[in-house]
């Protein structure tokens, strides 16, 4: 697929991880609750897992299986969380994201959020985006309400973390069909 391209917003960038970023990774989304609002972050972030997680995302793009993101401040080009797109096949991607606490309620995330989906759509030719959040934590539904995507279902049960069977509310996001 080549190299995976820069996206930027009003305030961000948005550049795949290097493995230099695996401290601040380890720091950000190993707090309790980040990991507490995610399916797929541990809790305790031990010593080796950013490094293990960065390293999956060069091999995920060139295989067309994902397009995964730093979240980077434009003024510093400090990194404040993670977005991207998983399982892409047949013209469909999951969208993910996580923000480091001390950046939470400053609209990164659903910058962030639109700026991937959009590339989703343009350039990597998506039909459908959708993304999942546990029912008890309605904060990440505005994020995905915010960029577009409606709710579809609850699935009752539909996941296990940390050790808790959870609901998931399901939404979705179609690409626009141009006549």
């Amino acid at each position: 697929m080549g190299h995976q391209p820069l996206l930027t917003t009003d305030r961000l960038i948005l550049r795949p991880f290097q493995l230099s970023d695996a401290p601040k990774v380890q720091r950000l989304a190993g707090h309790e609750q980040v990991a507490n609002g995610t399916i797929n972050i541990p809790h305790p972030y031990t010593d080796g897992m950013a490094g293990q997680w960065i390293g999956k995302h060069l091999a995920g793009w060139q295989s067309g299986q994902s397009a995964i993101y730093a979240i980077t401040l434009k003024m510093n080009y400090q990194l404040v969380g993670c977005v991207g797109l998983h399982n892409i096949a047949n013209q469909r991607a999951q969208l993910g994201y996580w923000l480091g606490v001390p950046f939470w309620g400053n609209g990164y995330c659903t910058e962030a959020a639109k700026r991937v989906t959009e590339f989703g759509f343009k350039r990597l030719h998506l039909e459908v985006i959708y993304g999942q959040h546990f029912r008890r934590d309605p904060t990440p539904g505005k994020i995905l309400k915010n960029i577009g995507m409606e709710h579809v279902m609850t699935k009752s049960d539909a996941t296990r973390a940390h050790m808790i069977t959870e609901d998931l509310e399901y939404y979705e996001l179609k690409a626009l069909v141009e006549a």
